[in-house]
């Protein structure tokens, strides 16, 4: 009995060690992917304004990077406060920790390198080598034609400086500190299409997130079918936003639209006389993250292409609640 115990005692060891050796390992090694070094983006009035209408209108770089007004329907940025950073995602909100974003104007990005600017894009790796948690959708921008994240970073270069003060250092929930330094990975360019190529629809969506966000998960992983919505957005107040459902299914996603009903959706929001209608989102009025302002901005051909793209995906029935209030569980 000795000898099993004593046996028992060195495996039970040698997992301990084995555990520390593998958790020194991903916090002191990773992520190991460098930032290209030879990198340097010419500011062309093309890249300027190619990288203005991705930040603003597809990838909405500027939506999160900023203090959104949830007192206003879709939550706006609030006025001088682009790229600025500041919005916060906390454990009110179901996120485990406590994390801010960055500000991106080059106040805070002037000594970055275009090659560290272009590994946060593409990979979520910071400047100091940590990773950022993926609720900037990183492992889209990952496959963005290398022009396209030129171009970005040729737009975030022209922006006028917006000072602020640090923002508090991010808390991360374990294991997930651990978890997320295996997530980076070096940037997967795809070529950028023709908007009459087939593929085109399929960069766009990608550009744009719409699969993050309307897809059912948990913890980080997806658990639902692709673009079947549902995916649970709880915020501070108890109130539970639920993604739609957006696959072409004919009663429970958007099958029954055609394309100019899809566009209009969106543009109606972009309409001259329109006007953001205030929310008491705190007393339970509905509210959406859904930022409609800035994707109403993106062109009716990009937005026809991402409704080609989701057509031609399999249907997929399930009606999503939309809206909880506070108070009325999850």
């Amino acid at each position: 009995m000795k000898r099993v115990l004593k046996i028992l005692g060195f495996l039970l060891l040698a997992l301990v060690l084995l555990g520390a050796g593998a958790a020194l390992y991903i916090t002191q090694a990773l992520p190991n992917i460098e930032a290209p070094a030879d990198l340097h983006v010419e500011l062309t009035p093309e890249r300027v304004e190619r990288g203005r209408y991705l930040a603003n209108s597809v990838c909405v770089c500027m939506d999160c990077h900023a203090q959104r007004d949830w007192n206003v329907f879709a939550a706006p940025p609030k006025p001088g406060t682009q790229g600025a950073g500041g919005d916060r995602f906390d454990r009110s909100m179901q996120f485990p920790g406590e994390f801010y974003a960055k500000n991106i104007t080059p106040f805070a990005l002037k000594d970055w390198s275009d090659g560290e600017i272009y590994r946060a894009i593409t990979s979520g790796v910071s400047r100091d080598g940590h990773p950022f948690f993926p609720v900037m959708p990183y492992p889209n921008y990952n496959k963005l034609a290398t022009e396209d994240v030129h171009s970005i970073i040729a737009y975030l270069r022209s922006l006028d400086p917006v000072a602020t003060e640090p923002y508090p250092v991010s808390e991360i929930d374990f294991p997930v500190n651990l978890v997320m330094r295996t997530v980076p990975e070096p940037a997967h360019p795809m070529p950028l299409p023709d908007p009459t190529d087939a593929d085109y629809g399929a960069y766009v969506t990608n550009a744009a997130a719409c699969i993050e966000c309307h897809t059912r998960s948990e913890k980080g992983q997806r658990i639902g079918e692709p673009f079947a919505g549902g995916f649970a957005f709880h915020l501070p107040n108890g109130a539970v936003l639920r993604s739609s459902n957006i696959t072409p299914h004919p009663t429970d996603g958007i099958g029954a639209w055609d394309k100019a009903t899809f566009i209009a959706r969106f543009k109606q929001y972009a309409d001259s006389g329109y006007v953001a209608p205030a929310v008491d989102w705190q007393a339970g009025d509905f509210q959406t993250i859904m930022p409609w302002a800035m994707y109403a901005t993106m062109t009716d051909e990009d937005l026809g292409a991402i409704y080609d793209y989701l057509q031609a995906q399999p249907p997929v029935a399930g009606k999503v609640e939309k809206w909880t209030p506070p108070g009325a569980g999850s």
